[in-house]
């Protein structure tokens, strides 16, 4: 049984988290993560209204009994979230865990902390860590380079990134981005990292809520099948290299294109039916380098066993026969 911080402080059985997808984080896969002894994460943006994620967490609550927390990305939008509002369905509805993304949770915390929520904040660099250490954060999922979605504008990988957090963040690290088995596991304790995090191997479950064209997409991917759009705006974000994420590149090639030039093409509307109805050249959708490790359709319960049972045996075969 391997046991780290982040299995005490989230009272978890493994340290595995889900990480929180929009459009894939509901109550199917959550509870399903969180039935196998991980920690699974339901994403409150994906829930139209407040009013949704309470229904969807209660959902969840009548699917497993263990602890599973839910996502917040704190992002500016072109339309208005009720960020207060969705704190405060998750603050009244006994979650005991937030994961926040995005900008700072600085302006929840008193309300999470009151409420003996623990709260995981994911960091795209260790100086934004380091803040959320400093505001009262109870751990750090560090996102490196490799990661879906955003993964900042340093392109620091996981090697330099986790043992760079560890050596200077006091609170427990989650490694995020590249991971997917037992060998990613086990590299990200040896780094120093208490735990790691998975959107992509996740995405690839029996229970995601995700059109089989795009699991079988990132089964066929290899390690190249990702690309990175805009990067001109500042807003890096890690993407399947299709047709739709090729335009983007090619305008912003051209120099000087606004968000309003790409929004056409990257909508979280079409996202969510490339998700919903499979057309991978709908639009762009998010998914991370690790695809190219990726080669089979299991339920949450038989990777997450998996992973375990292969990082138990590379530490007790593997690294103890090389140690003289």
């Amino acid at each position: 049984m391997i046991k780290t911080k982040v299995t005490e402080l989230l009272e978890i059985k493994y340290p595995i988290l889900q990480g929180g997808m929009q459009w894939v984080g509901r109550a199917e896969l959550a509870s399903a993560v969180s039935n196998a002894g991980a920690l699974g994460i339901l994403t409150a943006l994906t829930q139209p209204t407040p009013a949704d994620l309470g229904k969807e967490i209660e959902k969840t609550k009548k699917m497993t009994d263990k602890p599973f927390g839910v996502n917040l990305t704190i992002m500016p939008t072109l339309k208005p979230i009720l960020y207060d509002e969705y704190v405060k369905v998750i603050v009244e509805s006994g979650v005991r865990v937030v994961e926040t993304a995005g900008r700072s949770p600085e302006k929840f915390m008193p309300e999470f902390k009151k409420a003996g929520i623990k709260v995981i904040h994911k960091c795209t660099s260790v100086r934004h860590g380091l803040k959320a250490e400093k505001i009262g954060c109870d751990a750090i999922s560090i996102d490196g380079f490799e990661c879906a979605g955003h993964p900042g504008e340093d392109d620091i990988p996981n090697l330099i990134l986790i043992p760079s957090a560890v050596d200077s963040i006091g609170i427990p690290i989650i490694g995020s981005g590249g991971f997917c088995d037992g060998r990613g596991l086990v590299a990200a304790m040896a780094l120093g990292a208490e735990g790691i995090n998975m959107g992509t191997r996740f995405m690839i479950t029996r229970e995601a809520p995700v059109h089989d064209n795009v699991k079988q997409a990132l089964i066929a991917a290899n390690e190249l099948r990702t690309t990175l759009i805009l990067r001109t705006l500042k807003n890096s974000n890690r993407v399947y290299n299709n047709s739709v994420a090729k335009k983007v590149i090619e305008i912003e090639s051209k120099g000087g294109a606004t968000i309003d030039d790409l929004a056409p093409f990257i909508s979280g509307q079409k996202n969510r039916k490339v998700m919903e109805e499979g057309d991978i050249e709908y639009g762009t959708w998010s998914a991370g380098m690790v695809a190219g490790l990726i080669h089979d359709i299991p339920t949450a319960n038989e990777l997450i066993q998996k992973i375990m049972a292969d990082a138990e045996k590379i530490i007790k075969s593997r690294l103890n026969s090389i140690v003289g």
